[in-house]
């Protein structure tokens, strides 16, 4: 997964320096409502909510892009642009559905059971709601839809980077699952959430790209 050697406590310290986005009020309302049903406080089972929901703009947006190349397969340029999309929309797929895999199994690992949220009928009016959202931003205001979703992802490196910043004896816990490992090899399980919460950024940098606004990019050493 890595193309260069990353300096994770660095990415990490500066996802901590880094002022969050200036949400929109879309965002601001949205992430407020996930704090009335979680929580204030960073737990394992909020990523998880985090990483159920994380997929399902890119559903979306791979959807909607295939349509259009269907409807305009003669117009090689919008082919090609949409072709991009979907690519990128694949891959960020598989990647938050590694994020959630991980963060069971880490869940699993400390013996912590889901928090009443992640339990029927919770997360199914979560997830509906949000597919509704995404679909609706996505067929009419595509680059909106981009935005919010950099919104989501700069949330999510936030967490993240609070997440490890606040348990810091998760540096001494050796990482020995096989699950894990298949995600990315590291030593301990600081490592395993920072690689994720720079995994958010590439998203969101992504985003910020297709939305129109590459100068909002948060540059890094190793970035793909």
């Amino acid at each position: 997964m890595q193309e260069a050697k990353i300096d994770l406590k660095k990415a990490q310290q500066e996802s901590m320096d880094r002022p969050r986005y200036q949400y929109s009020w879309l965002a601001r309302f949205f992430f407020r409502m996930m704090d009335v049903i979680t929580g204030k406080q960073v737990t394992l089972g909020k990523a998880k909510l985090i990483e159920t929901l994380a997929s399902i703009p890119y559903r979306a947006w791979e959807n909607r892009q295939y349509a259009r190349m269907t409807r305009h397969y003669r117009n090689q340029e919008l082919v090609r642009n949409a072709h991009d999309v979907v690519k990128w929309s694949r891959e960020a797929q598989d990647n938050e559905y590694w994020h959630l895999l991980v963060l069971n199994e880490k869940m699993k690992e400390d013996g912590v059971k889901d928090p009443w949220y992640l339990y029927w009928p919770i997360p199914s009016m979560m997830v509906l709601s949000y597919v509704l959202l995404s679909k609706t931003l996505a067929l009419f205001v595509p680059r909106r839809a981009y935005l919010f979703n950099a919104e989501f992802e700069d949330h999510a490196e936030h967490v993240y980077a609070q997440f490890v910043a606040e348990h810091p004896e998760l540096e001494e816990q050796p990482v020995n699952n096989p699950i894990v490992n298949e995600y990315e090899d590291f030593q301990n399980w600081a490592d395993v959430l920072r690689r994720i919460g720079l995994d958010e950024r590439n998203h969101m940098n992504s985003s910020f790209v297709f939305s129109g606004r590459p100068e909002s990019v948060v540059k890094y050493n190793g970035m793909p």
